[in-house]
């Protein structure tokens, strides 16, 4: 990730903890793209081929998501993964009382 892409996204996640009060999560990174892209939890959920109900869990974090799961959600909404990565390890470790926190980046190719 180019050092302005992560500036934009580090006042981006800034903006929305501000807005929701609380750290991001991934429940509430969800939470703010449906509700900015104007979606209910209905017409989301089917876009992500889940419930509503399971939706609803995972947007108040009562529900964590695989990696795998978060990577193949964040391409369905035009998203880059490596937000989605790391809010859904970071919810693992927070569950898990581990005191740690996550920074992800792509591995470099062998060349």
């Amino acid at each position: 990730m180019t050092t302005s892409r992560r500036q934009k996204r580090s006042v981006t996640v800034a903006y929305l903890e501000k807005l929701a009060g609380a750290p991001l999560t991934f429940g509430r990174l969800l939470s703010a793209i449906r509700q900015g892209d104007g979606h209910t939890q209905v017409e989301f959920a089917k876009m992500l081929g889940i419930s509503k109900a399971h939706l609803c869990d995972v947007e108040k974090d009562r529900r964590s998501v695989s990696v795998v799961r978060a990577s193949k959600w964040a391409k369905t909404l035009g998203y880059g993964p490596e937000q989605f990565i790391e809010l859904s390890l970071q919810g693992e470790l927070v569950k898990n009382g581990l005191p740690y926190s996550v920074k992800i980046s792509p591995l470099k190719s062998a060349g």
